[in-house]
Protein backbone atom coordinates (compact mmCIF):
# COMPACT_ATOMS: atom_id res chain seq x y z
CA UNK A 1 0.00 0.00 0.00
CA UNK A 2 1.29 3.25 -1.18
CA UNK A 3 1.64 5.96 1.72
CA UNK A 4 -1.00 8.64 2.51
CA UNK A 5 0.88 12.18 2.30
CA UNK A 6 -0.72 14.61 4.83
CA UNK A 7 0.35 18.02 4.65
CA UNK A 8 -0.19 20.36 7.52
CA UNK A 9 -3.29 22.94 6.86
CA UNK A 10 -1.17 26.23 6.41
CA UNK A 11 0.47 23.87 3.83
CA UNK A 12 -3.09 22.96 2.59
CA UNK A 13 -4.09 26.18 2.09
CA UNK A 14 -0.94 27.54 0.43
CA UNK A 15 -1.35 24.83 -2.05
CA UNK A 16 -4.48 25.35 -2.78
CA UNK A 17 -4.02 29.50 -3.38
CA UNK A 18 -1.46 28.26 -6.06
CA UNK A 19 -3.70 26.28 -8.00
CA UNK A 20 -4.82 28.04 -11.26
CA UNK A 21 -8.60 29.26 -10.70
CA UNK A 22 -10.68 28.41 -14.01
CA UNK A 23 -11.56 31.80 -15.41
CA UNK A 24 -14.80 33.01 -15.74
CA UNK A 25 -15.16 32.66 -19.29
CA UNK A 26 -13.78 28.95 -19.29
CA UNK A 27 -17.00 28.35 -16.38
CA UNK A 28 -19.35 29.76 -18.94
CA UNK A 29 -18.56 28.15 -21.76
CA UNK A 30 -17.12 24.92 -20.68
CA UNK A 31 -16.47 24.48 -24.26
CA UNK A 32 -13.85 21.25 -24.78
CA UNK A 33 -12.65 19.60 -28.10
CA UNK A 34 -14.85 16.45 -28.49
CA UNK A 35 -13.64 13.06 -27.72
CA UNK A 36 -14.26 11.07 -30.95
CA UNK A 37 -12.55 7.63 -30.10
CA UNK A 38 -14.77 4.70 -31.21
CA UNK A 39 -16.10 3.23 -27.96
CA UNK A 40 -13.89 5.25 -25.62
CA UNK A 41 -16.02 4.99 -22.22
CA UNK A 42 -17.95 8.00 -22.12
CA UNK A 43 -16.32 9.12 -18.20
CA UNK A 44 -13.19 10.36 -20.55
CA UNK A 45 -15.33 13.05 -22.24
CA UNK A 46 -15.29 16.55 -20.05
CA UNK A 47 -18.39 18.60 -19.80
CA UNK A 48 -18.93 19.53 -23.31
CA UNK A 49 -21.85 22.30 -23.97
CA UNK A 50 -21.62 23.06 -27.77
CA UNK A 51 -22.34 27.10 -28.72
CA UNK A 52 -23.95 25.63 -31.91
CA UNK A 53 -27.01 24.46 -30.34
CA UNK A 54 -29.44 23.92 -32.92
CA UNK A 55 -32.65 25.83 -31.83
CA UNK A 56 -36.07 24.78 -32.46
CA UNK A 57 -38.45 27.01 -34.15
CA UNK A 58 -40.68 27.72 -31.29
CA UNK A 59 -37.47 28.77 -29.07
CA UNK A 60 -36.70 31.59 -31.58
CA UNK A 61 -39.83 32.41 -32.22
CA UNK A 62 -39.96 33.03 -28.29
CA UNK A 63 -37.53 35.28 -28.09
CA UNK A 64 -39.32 37.21 -30.91
CA UNK A 65 -42.19 37.14 -28.99
CA UNK A 66 -40.35 38.64 -25.89
CA UNK A 67 -39.14 41.56 -27.97
CA UNK A 68 -42.54 42.14 -29.58
CA UNK A 69 -43.66 42.09 -25.80
CA UNK A 70 -41.63 44.60 -24.32
CA UNK A 71 -41.51 47.31 -27.03
CA UNK A 72 -45.40 47.15 -27.71
CA UNK A 73 -45.67 48.03 -23.99
CA UNK A 74 -42.68 51.07 -24.28
CA UNK A 75 -43.32 52.79 -27.39
CA UNK A 76 -45.94 55.66 -27.93
CA UNK A 77 -49.48 53.96 -29.12
CA UNK A 78 -51.70 57.40 -28.46
CA UNK A 79 -51.61 61.30 -28.47
CA UNK A 80 -52.08 63.09 -25.47
CA UNK A 81 -53.13 66.83 -25.29
CA UNK A 82 -50.41 68.50 -23.24
CA UNK A 83 -52.55 70.50 -21.12
CA UNK A 84 -55.71 68.29 -20.08
CA UNK A 85 -54.21 65.33 -20.14
CA UNK A 86 -56.23 63.56 -21.85
CA UNK A 87 -55.91 61.03 -25.05
CA UNK A 88 -57.03 63.08 -27.98
CA UNK A 89 -59.46 61.18 -30.41
CA UNK A 90 -60.64 64.07 -32.77
CA UNK A 91 -58.11 64.02 -35.36
CA UNK A 92 -60.65 66.69 -37.70
CA UNK A 93 -58.70 69.43 -36.78
CA UNK A 94 -55.19 70.14 -35.81
CA UNK A 95 -54.72 70.49 -31.90
CA UNK A 96 -51.82 72.78 -31.01
CA UNK A 97 -51.14 71.14 -27.60
CA UNK A 98 -50.82 67.43 -29.02
CA UNK A 99 -47.83 65.68 -27.78
CA UNK A 100 -46.93 61.85 -27.73
CA UNK A 101 -47.62 60.11 -24.27
CA UNK A 102 -44.37 59.30 -22.34
CA UNK A 103 -42.75 56.30 -22.99
CA UNK A 104 -39.47 54.99 -22.93
CA UNK A 105 -38.85 54.73 -26.58
CA UNK A 106 -40.62 57.48 -29.61
CA UNK A 107 -41.99 56.48 -33.08
CA UNK A 108 -39.83 58.18 -35.36
CA UNK A 109 -35.87 57.62 -35.18
CA UNK A 110 -33.43 55.87 -37.20
CA UNK A 111 -33.04 52.86 -34.71
CA UNK A 112 -37.16 52.61 -34.94
CA UNK A 113 -37.00 52.86 -38.82
CA UNK A 114 -34.65 49.75 -38.15
CA UNK A 115 -37.40 48.45 -36.25
CA UNK A 116 -40.15 48.83 -38.46
CA UNK A 117 -38.62 46.80 -40.66
CA UNK A 118 -37.51 44.41 -37.79
CA UNK A 119 -41.67 43.75 -37.15
CA UNK A 120 -42.00 43.36 -41.20
CA UNK A 121 -39.42 40.83 -41.64
CA UNK A 122 -40.70 39.17 -38.42
CA UNK A 123 -44.43 38.92 -39.35
CA UNK A 124 -43.37 37.58 -42.81
CA UNK A 125 -41.12 35.06 -41.15
CA UNK A 126 -43.85 33.85 -38.53
CA UNK A 127 -46.80 34.45 -40.33
CA UNK A 128 -48.26 36.40 -36.99
CA UNK A 129 -49.69 39.65 -37.79
CA UNK A 130 -49.18 41.24 -34.22
CA UNK A 131 -45.94 42.23 -35.60
CA UNK A 132 -47.51 43.78 -38.71
CA UNK A 133 -50.26 45.21 -35.76
CA UNK A 134 -47.17 46.60 -34.07
CA UNK A 135 -46.11 48.88 -37.25
CA UNK A 136 -50.00 49.53 -38.58
CA UNK A 137 -50.80 50.88 -35.01
CA UNK A 138 -47.33 53.36 -35.22
CA UNK A 139 -47.92 54.64 -38.29
CA UNK A 140 -51.90 55.18 -38.23
CA UNK A 141 -50.23 57.43 -35.19
CA UNK A 142 -48.16 59.27 -37.17
CA UNK A 143 -50.80 60.19 -39.41
CA UNK A 144 -52.70 61.28 -36.81
CA UNK A 145 -50.00 63.21 -35.40
CA UNK A 146 -48.61 65.16 -38.24
CA UNK A 147 -51.22 67.61 -39.09
CA UNK A 148 -50.93 68.99 -35.29
CA UNK A 149 -47.45 69.15 -35.68
CA UNK A 150 -46.84 70.31 -38.51
CA UNK A 151 -48.55 73.19 -37.47
CA UNK A 152 -46.33 73.45 -34.45
CA UNK A 153 -42.63 75.77 -34.21
CA UNK A 154 -39.85 72.56 -35.22
CA UNK A 155 -37.46 75.32 -33.26
CA UNK A 156 -33.85 75.55 -33.88
CA UNK A 157 -31.98 76.34 -30.68
CA UNK A 158 -30.14 73.17 -28.88
CA UNK A 159 -33.30 70.34 -27.77
CA UNK A 160 -36.02 72.69 -29.06
CA UNK A 161 -36.78 70.40 -31.95
CA UNK A 162 -37.32 67.54 -29.52
CA UNK A 163 -40.25 69.03 -28.19
CA UNK A 164 -41.43 68.15 -31.56
CA UNK A 165 -40.99 64.51 -31.82
CA UNK A 166 -42.13 63.94 -35.50
CA UNK A 167 -39.83 66.72 -36.69
CA UNK A 168 -37.56 64.59 -38.65
CA UNK A 169 -40.38 63.85 -40.56
CA UNK A 170 -41.42 67.18 -41.25
CA UNK A 171 -38.41 69.18 -41.82
CA UNK A 172 -34.93 66.86 -41.82
CA UNK A 173 -32.08 68.02 -41.12
CA UNK A 174 -29.67 65.19 -41.62
CA UNK A 175 -29.94 61.34 -42.91
CA UNK A 176 -30.61 60.09 -39.40
CA UNK A 177 -34.01 61.83 -38.97
CA UNK A 178 -35.19 60.32 -42.20
CA UNK A 179 -33.27 57.67 -43.93
CA UNK A 180 -34.08 54.33 -42.16
CA UNK A 181 -37.90 56.30 -41.36
CA UNK A 182 -38.06 55.94 -45.10
CA UNK A 183 -37.14 52.66 -45.96
CA UNK A 184 -39.68 51.33 -43.48
CA UNK A 185 -42.21 53.44 -44.58
CA UNK A 186 -41.59 52.32 -48.20
CA UNK A 187 -41.63 48.48 -47.02
CA UNK A 188 -44.66 49.16 -45.15
CA UNK A 189 -46.51 50.57 -48.21
CA UNK A 190 -45.54 47.66 -50.86
CA UNK A 191 -46.97 45.28 -47.78
CA UNK A 192 -50.44 47.20 -47.50
CA UNK A 193 -49.73 47.66 -43.91
CA UNK A 194 -50.69 50.51 -42.28
CA UNK A 195 -51.86 54.14 -43.70
CA UNK A 196 -50.41 55.21 -46.58
CA UNK A 197 -47.34 58.31 -45.86
CA UNK A 198 -46.49 58.65 -49.34
CA UNK A 199 -46.05 62.50 -48.66
CA UNK A 200 -43.54 61.53 -45.84
CA UNK A 201 -42.04 59.34 -48.26
CA UNK A 202 -41.50 62.29 -50.94
CA UNK A 203 -39.92 64.22 -48.02
CA UNK A 204 -37.45 62.08 -47.26
CA UNK A 205 -36.92 61.33 -51.12
CA UNK A 206 -36.14 65.11 -51.78
CA UNK A 207 -33.89 65.49 -48.50
CA UNK A 208 -32.05 62.49 -50.13
CA UNK A 209 -31.72 63.39 -53.24
CA UNK A 210 -31.17 67.40 -52.83
CA UNK A 211 -31.08 68.31 -49.24
CA UNK A 212 -27.85 66.37 -47.74
CA UNK A 213 -24.67 67.72 -48.46
CA UNK A 214 -22.57 65.28 -50.56
CA UNK A 215 -18.88 65.59 -51.64
CA UNK A 216 -17.89 66.35 -55.50
CA UNK A 217 -18.20 62.88 -56.64
CA UNK A 218 -21.85 62.60 -55.41
CA UNK A 219 -21.25 60.44 -51.63
CA UNK A 220 -23.49 61.58 -49.08
CA UNK A 221 -21.07 63.19 -46.14
CA UNK A 222 -21.43 65.40 -43.03
CA UNK A 223 -20.02 68.71 -41.62
CA UNK A 224 -19.57 67.13 -38.41
CA UNK A 225 -18.39 66.74 -35.96
CA UNK A 226 -16.06 68.20 -38.64
CA UNK A 227 -16.27 69.59 -42.18
CA UNK A 228 -16.72 67.23 -44.82
CA UNK A 229 -16.57 64.12 -42.56
CA UNK A 230 -18.22 60.19 -44.33
CA UNK A 231 -19.32 58.20 -41.58
CA UNK A 232 -19.95 54.30 -42.17
CA UNK A 233 -22.96 54.60 -40.68
CA UNK A 234 -24.43 56.78 -43.49
CA UNK A 235 -24.49 54.10 -45.87
CA UNK A 236 -27.35 52.67 -44.07
CA UNK A 237 -29.24 56.14 -43.27
CA UNK A 238 -28.91 56.40 -47.06
CA UNK A 239 -28.76 53.49 -48.83
CA UNK A 240 -31.72 51.43 -48.07
CA UNK A 241 -34.03 54.08 -48.31
CA UNK A 242 -32.86 55.03 -52.23
CA UNK A 243 -32.97 51.14 -52.82
CA UNK A 244 -36.80 51.25 -51.60
CA UNK A 245 -37.39 54.62 -53.89
CA UNK A 246 -35.90 52.49 -57.11
CA UNK A 247 -38.56 49.50 -56.24
CA UNK A 248 -41.62 51.85 -55.38
CA UNK A 249 -41.22 54.16 -58.79
CA UNK A 250 -38.75 51.74 -61.13
CA UNK A 251 -36.82 54.75 -61.44
CA UNK A 252 -32.75 53.46 -62.22
CA UNK A 253 -31.46 56.25 -60.72
CA UNK A 254 -32.42 55.74 -57.42
CA UNK A 255 -30.42 52.30 -57.84
CA UNK A 256 -27.57 54.02 -59.31
CA UNK A 257 -27.65 56.51 -56.69
CA UNK A 258 -27.39 53.80 -54.29
CA UNK A 259 -24.63 51.70 -55.73
CA UNK A 260 -22.47 55.37 -55.83
CA UNK A 261 -22.76 55.70 -51.77
CA UNK A 262 -21.60 51.86 -51.17
CA UNK A 263 -19.04 52.23 -53.70
CA UNK A 264 -18.32 56.06 -52.58
CA UNK A 265 -18.01 55.28 -49.04
CA UNK A 266 -16.17 51.82 -49.34
CA UNK A 267 -13.46 53.67 -51.32
CA UNK A 268 -12.88 55.90 -48.56
CA UNK A 269 -13.42 53.44 -45.25
CA UNK A 270 -13.20 49.71 -46.54
CA UNK A 271 -9.74 48.28 -45.33
CA UNK A 272 -8.64 44.99 -48.04
CA UNK A 273 -6.50 43.94 -45.48
CA UNK A 274 -8.89 43.39 -42.33
CA UNK A 275 -12.06 42.94 -45.10
CA UNK A 276 -13.59 45.61 -42.08
CA UNK A 277 -14.52 49.45 -42.27
CA UNK A 278 -13.12 52.35 -40.24
CA UNK A 279 -15.69 54.56 -38.63
CA UNK A 280 -15.47 57.36 -40.34
CA UNK A 281 -13.17 59.96 -42.85
CA UNK A 282 -12.17 63.38 -43.13
CA UNK A 283 -11.57 65.09 -45.91
CA UNK A 284 -8.62 68.07 -44.80
CA UNK A 285 -7.08 65.40 -42.68
CA UNK A 286 -4.25 63.94 -45.25
CA UNK A 287 -2.65 61.72 -41.76
CA UNK A 288 -6.10 60.43 -41.41
CA UNK A 289 -7.82 57.61 -40.75
CA UNK A 290 -6.90 56.53 -37.27
CA UNK A 291 -7.90 52.94 -37.92
CA UNK A 292 -11.07 52.42 -35.41
CA UNK A 293 -13.55 49.51 -36.67
CA UNK A 294 -16.69 50.02 -34.69
CA UNK A 295 -19.09 47.48 -34.91
CA UNK A 296 -22.19 48.80 -35.20
CA UNK A 297 -20.54 51.11 -38.20
CA UNK A 298 -19.60 47.78 -39.66
CA UNK A 299 -23.06 46.43 -38.68
CA UNK A 300 -24.77 49.53 -40.48
CA UNK A 301 -22.62 48.90 -43.70
CA UNK A 302 -23.23 45.23 -44.21
CA UNK A 303 -27.31 45.53 -43.56
CA UNK A 304 -27.04 48.36 -46.18
CA UNK A 305 -25.31 45.69 -49.06
CA UNK A 306 -28.01 43.38 -48.21
CA UNK A 307 -30.78 45.83 -48.39
CA UNK A 308 -29.76 47.15 -51.39
CA UNK A 309 -28.97 43.50 -53.07
CA UNK A 310 -32.60 42.49 -52.25
CA UNK A 311 -33.80 44.59 -54.76
CA UNK A 312 -30.94 45.87 -56.98
CA UNK A 313 -31.86 44.42 -60.23
CA UNK A 314 -29.81 41.24 -61.73
CA UNK A 315 -28.57 42.73 -64.22
CA UNK A 316 -27.47 46.17 -62.45
CA UNK A 317 -23.44 47.07 -63.61
CA UNK A 318 -22.89 48.06 -60.12
CA UNK A 319 -24.34 44.43 -58.50
CA UNK A 320 -20.95 42.75 -59.07
CA UNK A 321 -19.19 45.15 -56.77
CA UNK A 322 -21.51 45.48 -54.18
CA UNK A 323 -21.99 41.69 -54.22
CA UNK A 324 -17.92 41.34 -53.85
CA UNK A 325 -17.67 43.33 -50.92
CA UNK A 326 -20.74 42.40 -49.16
CA UNK A 327 -18.55 38.81 -49.36
CA UNK A 328 -15.57 40.30 -48.03
CA UNK A 329 -16.79 41.93 -45.59
CA UNK A 330 -18.74 38.40 -44.34
CA UNK A 331 -15.14 37.03 -44.08
CA UNK A 332 -13.20 39.57 -42.18
CA UNK A 333 -16.48 39.77 -39.85
CA UNK A 334 -16.50 35.85 -39.50
CA UNK A 335 -12.79 36.05 -38.25
CA UNK A 336 -13.53 38.24 -35.25
CA UNK A 337 -15.89 36.32 -33.73
CA UNK A 338 -15.80 35.70 -30.09
CA UNK A 339 -15.59 32.57 -28.35
CA UNK A 340 -19.19 33.24 -27.17
CA UNK A 341 -20.80 33.97 -30.36
CA UNK A 342 -21.15 38.33 -30.38
CA UNK A 343 -18.78 40.71 -31.47
CA UNK A 344 -16.44 43.08 -29.83
CA UNK A 345 -17.75 47.10 -29.38
CA UNK A 346 -14.27 47.55 -31.33
CA UNK A 347 -14.14 44.41 -34.12
CA UNK A 348 -10.30 43.95 -33.57
CA UNK A 349 -9.62 44.52 -30.26
CA UNK A 350 -11.01 41.96 -28.01
CA UNK A 351 -10.69 43.76 -24.85
CA UNK A 352 -13.27 45.98 -25.91
CA UNK A 353 -16.61 44.21 -24.48
CA UNK A 354 -19.39 42.34 -26.44
CA UNK A 355 -21.57 44.65 -27.90
CA UNK A 356 -25.48 42.79 -28.87
CA UNK A 357 -26.96 45.72 -31.66
CA UNK A 358 -23.52 44.92 -34.01
CA UNK A 359 -23.84 41.26 -33.60
CA UNK A 360 -27.29 40.97 -34.78
CA UNK A 361 -27.01 42.92 -37.15
CA UNK A 362 -24.15 40.59 -38.11
CA UNK A 363 -25.94 37.60 -37.73
CA UNK A 364 -29.16 38.44 -39.56
CA UNK A 365 -27.21 40.09 -42.64
CA UNK A 366 -24.54 36.62 -43.14
CA UNK A 367 -27.78 34.57 -42.05
CA UNK A 368 -29.55 36.73 -45.07
CA UNK A 369 -26.70 36.21 -47.73
CA UNK A 370 -26.89 32.02 -47.01
CA UNK A 371 -30.83 32.11 -47.06
CA UNK A 372 -30.52 34.33 -50.91
CA UNK A 373 -27.52 32.08 -51.74
CA UNK A 374 -24.81 34.97 -52.00
CA UNK A 375 -22.31 32.93 -49.83
CA UNK A 376 -21.86 29.48 -49.09
CA UNK A 377 -24.36 27.91 -46.95
CA UNK A 378 -20.82 26.76 -44.53
CA UNK A 379 -21.49 30.72 -43.33
CA UNK A 380 -24.54 29.99 -41.91
CA UNK A 381 -22.61 28.47 -38.80
CA UNK A 382 -21.21 32.14 -38.26
CA UNK A 383 -25.28 33.26 -37.77
CA UNK A 384 -25.89 29.97 -36.00
CA UNK A 385 -23.47 30.58 -33.09
CA UNK A 386 -24.13 34.67 -32.92
CA UNK A 387 -27.24 34.23 -32.55
CA UNK A 388 -26.54 31.62 -29.43
CA UNK A 389 -24.66 34.81 -28.24
CA UNK A 390 -27.25 37.41 -28.98
CA UNK A 391 -30.82 35.13 -26.89
CA UNK A 392 -28.59 35.56 -23.60
CA UNK A 393 -28.68 39.38 -24.12
CA UNK A 394 -32.69 39.35 -23.89
CA UNK A 395 -33.86 39.34 -21.02
CA UNK A 396 -37.17 37.59 -19.59
CA UNK A 397 -38.56 41.19 -20.02
CA UNK A 398 -37.99 41.07 -23.74
CA UNK A 399 -34.94 43.89 -23.19
CA UNK A 400 -32.03 43.93 -25.67
CA UNK A 401 -28.95 44.37 -22.97
CA UNK A 402 -25.80 44.97 -24.17
CA UNK A 403 -25.82 47.73 -27.16
CA UNK A 404 -23.75 50.48 -27.27
CA UNK A 405 -25.56 53.89 -26.72
CA UNK A 406 -26.11 56.09 -29.39
CA UNK A 407 -22.77 56.89 -30.44
CA UNK A 408 -20.56 59.42 -32.77
CA UNK A 409 -17.55 59.53 -35.06
CA UNK A 410 -14.57 59.99 -32.91
CA UNK A 411 -11.08 60.16 -33.51
CA UNK A 412 -9.89 58.57 -30.10
CA UNK A 413 -9.99 54.86 -29.65
CA UNK A 414 -11.20 55.33 -25.63
CA UNK A 415 -14.30 57.03 -26.30
CA UNK A 416 -15.68 53.70 -27.58
CA UNK A 417 -14.24 51.77 -25.02
CA UNK A 418 -16.20 53.74 -22.77
CA UNK A 419 -19.82 54.25 -24.69
CA UNK A 420 -22.29 53.06 -22.58
CA UNK A 421 -24.29 50.02 -23.12
CA UNK A 422 -28.10 50.04 -21.94
CA UNK A 423 -31.48 48.22 -22.66
CA UNK A 424 -33.00 51.55 -23.49
CA UNK A 425 -30.59 52.33 -26.36
CA UNK A 426 -32.83 51.95 -29.05
CA UNK A 427 -30.59 50.03 -31.70
CA UNK A 428 -30.65 46.57 -30.64
CA UNK A 429 -34.47 45.91 -30.97
CA UNK A 430 -34.36 46.17 -34.77
CA UNK A 431 -31.40 43.70 -35.54
CA UNK A 432 -32.94 41.23 -33.11
CA UNK A 433 -35.58 40.44 -34.75
CA UNK A 434 -34.41 40.28 -38.36
CA UNK A 435 -32.19 37.85 -37.15
CA UNK A 436 -34.42 35.91 -35.42
CA UNK A 437 -36.66 36.24 -38.78
CA UNK A 438 -33.27 34.81 -41.04
CA UNK A 439 -32.71 32.27 -38.11
CA UNK A 440 -36.25 30.99 -38.60
CA UNK A 441 -35.75 30.89 -42.74
CA UNK A 442 -32.20 29.12 -42.08
CA UNK A 443 -33.82 26.36 -40.32
CA UNK A 444 -36.40 25.89 -42.97
CA UNK A 445 -33.68 24.09 -44.69
CA UNK A 446 -33.73 26.44 -47.85
CA UNK A 447 -31.02 26.42 -49.25
CA UNK A 448 -28.81 25.17 -46.63
CA UNK A 449 -29.52 22.42 -44.68
CA UNK A 450 -28.37 22.08 -40.85
CA UNK A 451 -26.81 18.89 -40.15
CA UNK A 452 -25.43 18.15 -36.16
CA UNK A 453 -22.41 16.44 -36.71
CA UNK A 454 -19.51 15.76 -34.15
CA UNK A 455 -20.55 18.34 -31.23
CA UNK A 456 -21.36 21.23 -33.90
CA UNK A 457 -23.61 21.97 -36.44
CA UNK A 458 -22.67 22.31 -39.93
CA UNK A 459 -24.86 24.17 -42.83
CA UNK A 460 -24.21 23.19 -46.19
CA UNK A 461 -26.18 22.05 -49.90
CA UNK A 462 -28.92 19.90 -49.82
CA UNK A 463 -26.61 17.77 -52.47
CA UNK A 464 -23.18 17.97 -49.61
CA UNK A 465 -26.15 16.95 -47.11
CA UNK A 466 -26.95 13.94 -48.99
CA UNK A 467 -23.13 13.09 -49.76
CA UNK A 468 -21.63 12.76 -45.98
CA UNK A 469 -20.52 9.53 -44.84
CA UNK A 470 -19.20 8.00 -41.62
Amino acid sequence: MRPTLTLPLPLLLLAAACLPAPSSQAQERAVTAPNNMAGAPASIDPAYVPLAHQPTVAEVTAVMDRVLAYVDASTPARLIDRETKQEITDFSTPNPNASLERTPFTIASYEWGVTYAGMLSAARATGDSRFNDFVAKRFALMAHALPSFRAQPAGSGPGAGFRNPLRGLITPHALDDIGAMSAALIKARIAGVGPDLLPVITTAEEYLSHGQFRLADGTLARHWPVPETIWADDMYMGVPALAQMGKLTGDARYYDDAVRQVLGISQRLFEPAKNIYRHGWISGNADYPIDIHWARANGWCMMAMVELLDVLPENHPGRPAVLALLRAQIRGVSDLQSGVGLWHQLLDRPDSYLETSASAMFVFAIAHAVNQGWIQPEYATVAQVGWQGIIREVNAKGQVEGTCVGTNFAQDVPYYYYRPASPLAAHGYGPVLLAGAEMLHLLQGNPAVLKPQVGSIYFMTKAEAAGVQR
